[in-house]
């Protein structure tokens, strides 16, 4: 390429390969071990759970890392999101399963033949909001099955895999990272500052639902513009194989095979959903019932043991890049713990805030916790690890400290859409096999625009003095 070709590019296009970011994100984490001092917060068991202690933190002996240890902590990446890693198989093999009855594609397939292609808008609408209250009510994880049944209705409809990763994920990513009742965030956060469980929730209710409205603006309005030109397309050149309708609309009706298979799936979600709220399942769990669920599912679709198992490998290899970038992720986690520099970071970014303005330093203490979620990517341990700092810095402020947790969920559940060391971002992609640099080319727009809202919430909720 020229330099001048190079130079008429928009910034989004030159976005590199999701590859060449971690790695670049791997290099740069190396190298902060060099650069930052190494320093660690005391911390204690609350509930069993590892908290940092206010004005803790000390620097320890530097603790650089080295070449082997840069590719070391690759595979250990792996080690540690194997459960993330293997309910992205598990996920793959149960669509698979489900693919090869014609289950889901005749009821995608019924579903827009009975509402009509002239509400196709209304549709995009629909299940935009549907996958943002799974996200608010049932979890983000949780919700991995549901991914790949996007990319068959988005085909059904006309769109790509953009347009069916912009509908499940994006709003699951909101409807989970601004959710009222999140308990990973909003509910250790409170825990934290010693207030009433899932207080506030009008404030957050709103944002939420202005968020989602957002979202599905953004959805409906790409899918008209690669309705009128298919070529502004993000996902020209993704492979949609067993993913697109396989005859006319007029002919989709709902077998007695199909409607057994669709039961089992809602039955196997309804499972799911009581474990997660009433037996404190997580993931291992899932991966369970994605597997029981494709096992029944071959079962009474009467598949013969050969069919059965090319199911499965035929599920896994398609499977496999996903699970690969939720690992390939994770080493970034690892080499933070390595380097002990995560702890230094969010003490400098305390340090930062101490002299701002009212206003400016909640709207920074937000994007603090932004820069963190890419080195911290989980809500729980990001709340445990910087709010028993962030707290008591935002009442010395004048902040409240429901907005000191507001601005917290702000900064970590939005970054979240496009945060590339966030497995479970990874690996729903993965499910409507979107990479992430194209992901990121898609939802910026609708990032920045959520922001904006988001931030002027955060200024009502200082003016209010909002408690």
């Amino acid at each position: 390429m020229s330099i001048s070709n190079y130079k008429d590019q928009s910034f989004f296009n030159r976005i590199p390969h999701a590859i060449t970011l971690l790695f670049a994100i791997i290099i740069l984490v190396t190298l902060l071990s060099y650069m930052l001092p190494a320093g660690t917060y005391e911390r204690i068991l609350v509930d069993g759970r590892s908290t940092v202690v206010p004005n803790s933190y000390r620097t320890i002996p530097a603790t650089p890392i080295g070449l082997l240890d840069m590719f070391k902590a690759i595979p250990l990446g792996f080690k540690a999101a194997v459960e993330i890693i293997f309910v992205v198989f598990a996920g793959g093999i149960m669509f698979g399963f489900m693919e090869k009855s014609k289950a889901v594609e005749n009821a995608v397939g019924t579903l827009v033949k009975n509402l009509g292609l002239k509400h196709k808008h209304l549709i995009i609408v629909i299940m935009t909001f549907i996958y943002g209250l799974l996200g608010l009510a049932v979890g983000y994880e949780n919700n991995i099955a549901m991914v790949p049944i996007a990319a068959v209705l988005s085909l059904a409809l006309g769109g790509d895999l953009i347009l069916a990763a912009g509908i499940s994920v994006g709003a699951m990513t909101i409807g989970f990272g601004l959710s009222p009742i999140n308990p990973y965030t909003v509910g250790t956060g409170h825990k934290i500052a010693e207030l009433p469980l899932f207080s506030g929730a009008l404030l957050r209710s709103v944002l939420c639902f202005v968020a989602l409205s957002i979202m599905a603006f953004y959805n409906v309005r790409y899918f008209k513009k690669i309705s009128l030109n298919p070529e502004k397309s993000l996902g020209r050149g993704l492979d949609i194989s067993e993913l697109t309708l396989s005859k006319p609309l007029q002919e989709y009706r709902m077998s007695g095979n199909s409607w057994m298979v669709i039961s089992l799936f809602i039955a196997g979600l309804l499972t799911i959903i009581y474990g997660v709220f009433n037996l404190n399942w997580y993931i291992n769990e899932l991966s369970a019932v994605f597997l029981i669920i494709a096992l029944l599912c071959g079962l009474v679709s009467k598949m013969s043991a050969t069919n059965m198992s090319e199911t499965v490998l035929k599920a896994v290899a398609l499977s496999a890049p996903g699970g690969f970038m939720v690992g390939y992720a994770t080493s970034i986690k690892v080499l933070m713990e390595m380097g002990n520099v995560g702890d230094t970071i969010s003490y400098q970014l305390s340090i930062w805030l101490q002299d701002l303005p009212l206003y400016a330093s909640a709207i920074c203490m937000s994007i603090s916790q932004s820069a963190i979620n890419f080195f911290i990517p989980s809500g729980s341990g990001q709340a445990l690890a910087t709010l028993p700092v962030m707290l008591p810095l935002g009442e010395s402020l004048g902040l409240t400290r429901q907005i000191s947790i507001l601005a917290f969920q702000i900064g970590d559940g939005l970054s979240n859409l496009v945060n590339p060391t966030l497995g479970g971002l990874i690996a729903m992609l993965s499910m409507c096999r979107v990479p992430i640099d194209r992901w990121i080319r898609f939802i910026f727009p609708v990032l920045i625009s959520v922001l904006f809202i988001a931030f002027l919430a955060l200024i009502f909720a200082v003016a209010t003095n909002y408690s």
